[in-house]
């Protein structure tokens, strides 16, 4: 009977396993392979409704000058991204903190303070190619699939991607953060830094700017933490690695 029992487990453990390494996904643009057993398309329905209920809410823009400036300089960055074979949607959000974020379902949206902060659409093309970079990166998917797996377990994994309805629920609402978005970890933000500066040099946008951003940035966290600052890697670390980005492509 024991001898069973442990048969039965070892199938189970090996199922799982091969259950993981079956969601195991090489992303080109990031050069590494991703534990996916949801992903972008999986969460475009829910980012759809969590966008229409947020732009239901007072405050919000979508139409006028603010609303026309991000969409000049989001279409070129959804283009230079290769996501330009959609309808993008864009509104700006009354916000006190200088804030972006994208929808994998094809919605972007600027809090007002971040359009205040600014000093040119270089920088706020550098805040929207970073976005634009988690969703090209699959980072969303990439951390709701980890999240998934600690939470039901590894013999859980084959069903995983059919409860996808539980994973999104670690999302959150966009009332939260406006994004639909886990936290992301200190990779995951330097990955969308570098595909962010890609985009910019690929639209036509002047990829030091994004230096001069988080240089903007760092200077606003003095008196309080902007909410698109508040990520794992300091701003010494992102602007040097920005820096060093750049140099090495022959960008300015």
């Amino acid at each position: 009977m024991i001898l069973l029992r442990r048969s039965a487990l070892a199938l189970t453990v090996a199922a799982a396993v091969a259950s993981t390494l079956s969601a195991c996904a090489y992303n080109e643009a990031l050069g590494r392979s991703q534990f996916l057993l949801v992903d972008n398309a999986a969460l475009a329905q829910q980012s759809t409704a969590a966008w229409r209920d947020a732009i239901a809410k007072p405050g919000v823009i979508t139409t006028g000058a603010q609303v026309d400036r991000i969409r000049r300089v989001g279409d070129r960055l959804v283009q230079a991204a290769g996501l330009g074979g959609r309808t993008w949607d864009y509104a700006v959000f009354t916000e006190d903190s200088p804030n972006a974020f994208v929808l994998p379902s094809g919605q972007i949206g600027v809090t007002t303070s971040l359009l205040a902060l600014v000093k040119n659409d270089d920088q706020l093309a550098s805040v929207i190619g970073h976005e634009i970079g988690h969703v090209v990166a699959n980072h969303a998917a990439e951390r709701a699939s980890n999240q998934t797996v600690t939470s039901v377990g590894l013999a859980a994994v084959g069903g995983a991607a059919g409860r996808y309805g539980e994973a999104v629920n670690a999302y959150g609402g966009l009332a939260a953060q406006y994004g639909l978005l886990l936290p992301y970890s200190r990779r995951d933000e330097l990955e969308a830094d570098r595909l962010g500066v890609d985009y910019m040099q690929g639209a036509g946008f002047r990829p030091s700017e994004a230096v001069a951003l988080w240089r903007l940035m760092a200077a606003q966290r003095q008196t309080s933490i902007p909410q698109f600052a508040s990520t794992h890697p300091s701003d010494a670390t992102r602007i040097d690695a920005l820096q060093q980005y750049i140099a090495s492509r022959g960008w300015n």
